[in-house]
């Protein structure tokens, strides 16, 4: 072939000859040199991130995340950010941390990295009501960069029952993601009253658990990773729709629940566990007050989780019921404390509003006999406050200070009128 005849890079001008590598298009050619520029210019007015999302794995879809771990928050950044609204409960921000930084790690990893591939660590929390489970779920939602949904596992029902699937999990995920496959894909999901779907009696045999069991076994699939069938719109399945294919692999789960009565359980397996003269000292170690702290996986089955499903939430972490300390300082202290929303609330009315230490320590008081946690607290703020609620704005004053009298009055007229 002489040189006229050559092919020639339709950007550069160049014969096949002049360059190491000429590729053929429908209607012209491009070298390789021409191939690394055009690359070059794309990242530098698209972005890395862009052509990242652009690279694809052997298996069609996106080998390399658009997350740049230079940018991704650190552990401890995570926590000192959950710290700014929730009150201690150290030990679930921890593995929460963790979680998340190892899930946007995960994402990162090329796939021929030395053949080891990073699997996912599903988290259970576990914790008395009120201790802040959804609120650390919501809290870090804000700071992700990645789709973030909360579904409630009480609505699930098994396929042909009155109730939702357990594919709608991935529907609101969608939802979030704007309908974008790849980022639901690689989204964090937050399945809260995991409890409510304990098997409701030891033998599965005589009933159809249709809320409970069956639906753990529905969820097993999404836990472990797998290629689902989401109906694009949610609710039921039926035959003749169109469904989005979702791959549940790079999908991390987080799952909590109150679990309300496995300490009994605990304290079960804590006594059968020791026996003689050595026992009594065992025994004296043990916190009674605090037996969520000594949960082990084997606790969860015997309150109704099925072995499965335990397998695929490797993670468990407790959160610490909270004492009067902790519901004082949730009073006041993160940024968007039930004192701070009532006098932004007040503000925007023009009114001033303060509350005395006393009445502070009331609200605590009955939130301590009531025993609903920090839920506690903001039922009796709203007894507490609904009177100035309504009358104040109206009457075009400038300051309002809550005093303990005050409080105890608006608590014994509320329940008054709900007798």
């Amino acid at each position: 072939m002489t040189g006229k005849n050559k092919n020639r890079c339709s950007f550069c001008g160049r014969r096949e000859d002049e360059v190491a590598l000429m590729l053929t298009g429908k209607n012209g050619y491009i070298c390789n040199d021409c191939v690394r520029q055009a690359s070059m210019i794309i990242k530098e007015n698209m972005g890395e991130d862009f052509l990242a999302d652009e690279r694809k794995g052997e298996d069609g879809r996106a080998s390399q995340n658009s997350l740049n771990l230079k940018n991704i928050p650190k552990p401890r950044d995570i926590k000192s950010h959950l710290d700014q609204y929730v009150i201690g409960q150290d030990s679930a921000k921890r593995f929460l941390s963790v979680a998340v930084y190892n899930h946007y790690k995960r994402l990162a990893q090329p796939f021929d990295d030395n053949g080891v591939e990073i699997e996912k660590s599903n988290i259970i929390m576990v914790g008395p009501t009120g201790t802040g489970k959804t609120l650390l779920a919501r809290t870090i939602a804000k700071m992700l960069k990645v789709p973030f949904t909360i579904v409630d596992a009480t609505v699930f029902t098994e396929a042909g029952y009155v109730g939702e699937d357990v594919e709608s999990i991935l529907s609101r995920l969608l939802q979030v993601a704007d309908y974008d496959v790849a980022a639901a894909e690689r989204g964090i999901v937050f399945i809260d009253e995991i409890d409510k779907i304990a098997r409701k009696q030891d033998n599965p045999s005589i009933t159809r658990d249709v809320s409970g069991e069956g639906v753990q076994q529905g969820l097993l699939k999404l836990l472990e990773g797998s290629m689902v069938n989401v109906p694009p719109k949610g609710g039921r399945k039926h035959p003749d729709q169109d469904y989005i294919h979702v791959d549940t692999r790079n999908i991390l789960f987080i799952c909590g629940g109150a679990f309300d009565g496995i300490e009994r359980k605990i304290a079960q397996r804590l006594n059968t566990h020791v026996v003689g003269y050595d026992s009594v000292q065992n025994m004296q170690k043990i916190d009674t007050k605090d037996l969520m702290q000594y949960i082990k996986p084997q606790d969860l089955k015997s309150f109704g989780l099925i072995p499965e499903i335990i397998g695929r939430l490797p993670v468990l972490t407790h959160l610490n019921p909270l004492d009067r300390e902790a519901l004082r300082n949730i009073l006041t202290e993160p940024k968007n404390s039930l004192v701070k929303q009532q006098i932004k609330l007040f503000a925007m009315d023009g009114i001033k509003l303060t509350f005395e230490e006393e009445a502070l320590d009331y609200i605590v008081d009955k939130a301590v006999e009531y025993k609903l946690g920090a839920r506690g607290l903001r039922s009796i703020m709203e007894a507490i406050m609904i009177e100035a609620q309504y009358n104040a704005p109206s009457e075009n004053r400038k300051t309002l200070t809550i005093t303990k009298q005050y409080a105890e009055e608006q608590v014994e007229k509320n329940a008054r009128m709900k007798e």
